[in-house]
């Protein structure tokens, strides 16, 4: 599989920004290493440029005829290989040369049909429906391997998706234009389209995990059959009796859940913290929203469940960039080969190589998507989250955005980044 072309800009004007980015994919495609005959495009872009999406995409399909299906999002910033553009006008664009029988393009409007065998997603959500973790739920249970990844759109304006298939039309669609808000959007893949996908985590745990005894909706009334609030209030060893210090404490804080074993997972087969002290991949962070001394409670914002595992955590900066390294540290080692031709390895140690792109890597392309309270003011500097990336993936092709909670399995995370490559046979 060659590589993926793509481009990335910024420019107060959408169309010099555009005229930008085409420059840099009809470069690469003119390159032996890059492909040729892309069909799929995958649009991302600030909401500075949200009330000109119609704009962009009529003007980007235009300018790349070749292109029949396109999709994508908002975010109030977006990513690209080694840059992030946060809160500035921008727009990044892959170009995919995939078997157009091994993917289909989908919306609310025009959903999977029974023709195609999904054996993952990307998708793209509104963060206003109804019932949507209930949706993502069934989307992933639409695809063979219960595997989503993507991530919420996140606007400070209007909140659209893009969807386009075939001919300029999704059929069922229309003559809708391509861009939709609401429910879910994004593209399904079949088998033969090979992908590598892990969840990094930023928060870290500040206390043991416990066993939720105890609970009615969404608030907590006992853990590890003690009283919810005085759990929390000895581990975080803060006391109500001084409330502006206790309330600036529970402010920082989150709560970080597993659901309990279920059919698909028997009992002791995951625990929240792993040894490293960090969360595991099936960890969801959510927000604490109020105290209830009254009855020693505590509520967070998500529906509980007798038997899950809860553990207090912050959001950590170092935390996050060392899992953040460990999950490009694993996908690089799962896709090259123990061994190397003595050509790619000549040229992969070459001065300046180290992070080119090359065939020896496996990697086509990659979609990151982040949440929208990283990015690299979280790790230290501007574009900081996706220089850990390219450091440790090299300069492939990649593109995604900082979404209002992030998408992998059937999920819906927070505080996370999902990283997903597409790779060769």
């Amino acid at each position: 599989m060659k590589l993926f072309p793509y481009g990335h800009a910024t420019h107060p004007q959408w169309r010099m920004a555009a005229g930008l980015v085409l420059a840099q994919v009809r470069a690469q495609m003119a390159l032996h290493s890059y492909a040729s005959a892309p069909t799929l495009a995958l649009l991302y872009i600030t909401d500075h440029y949200a009330d000109e999406a119609q704009a962009i995409l009529e003007h980007l399909s235009a300018e790349l005829p070749e292109i029949t299906d396109w999709s994508g999002t908002v975010g109030v910033g977006i990513a690209s290989n080694n840059v992030e553009y946060i809160d500035e006008p921008a727009l990044a664009l892959m170009l995919c040369e995939l078997p157009t029988d091994q993917y289909r393009v989908f919306s609310g409007v025009a959903p999977l049909g029974l023709g195609f065998e999904a054996h993952t997603a990307l998708v793209h959500a509104d963060p206003h429906t109804p019932d949507l973790g209930e949706l993502i739920d069934e989307m992933a249970a639409r695809t063979s391997s219960g595997y989503l990844f993507g991530g919420l759109s996140s606007s400070r304006s209007k909140m659209l998706q893009f969807a386009v298939g075939g001919n300029g039309n999704i059929k069922g669609q229309g003559a809708t234009p391509g861009i939709f808000s609401g429910g879910l959007s994004g593209v399904a893949f079949g088998e033969s389209v090979n992908l590598v996908s892990r969840v990094t985590q930023g928060c870290l745990p500040v206390s043991r995990a416990y066993r939720l005894s105890a609970s009615q909706n969404n608030v907590v009334t006992r853990l590890d059959d003690e009283p919810a609030l005085d759990v929390m209030l000895r581990d975080l060893k803060i006391s109500l009796n001084q409330p502006e210090q206790a309330l600036k404490v529970v402010r920082a804080t989150l709560v970080g859940l597993m659901r309990p074993p279920d059919h698909g997972r028997a009992a002791g087969d995951a625990v929240a913290i792993g040894r490293a002290g960090n969360f595991g991949s099936d960890v969801l962070v959510r927000h604490i929203i109020g105290l209830d001394p009254a009855r020693r409670a505590l509520a967070v914002s998500d529906q509980l469940e007798v038997g899950m595992q809860l553990a207090f955590c912050q959001r950590n900066a170092q935390a996050a960039k060392a899992d953040l390294m460990r999950v490009c540290a694993e996908i690089r080692e799962e896709l090259e080969p123990e061994e190397l031709p003595v050509q790619a390895l000549t040229e992969l140690a070459a001065v300046g190589a180290e992070s080119a792109p090359h065939p020896a890597r496996r990697i086509a392309g990659a979609v990151y998507v982040s949440c929208s309270g990283r990015g690299g003011p979280h790790f230290g500097g501007a574009s900081a989250e996706l220089q850990i990336v390219r450091r440790a993936l090299g300069d492939v092709p990649l593109v995604g955005f900082f979404a209002g909670g992030e998408i992998a399995r059937n999920h819906l995370y927070g505080y996370t980044g999902i990283l997903t490559v597409f790779t060769g046979a």
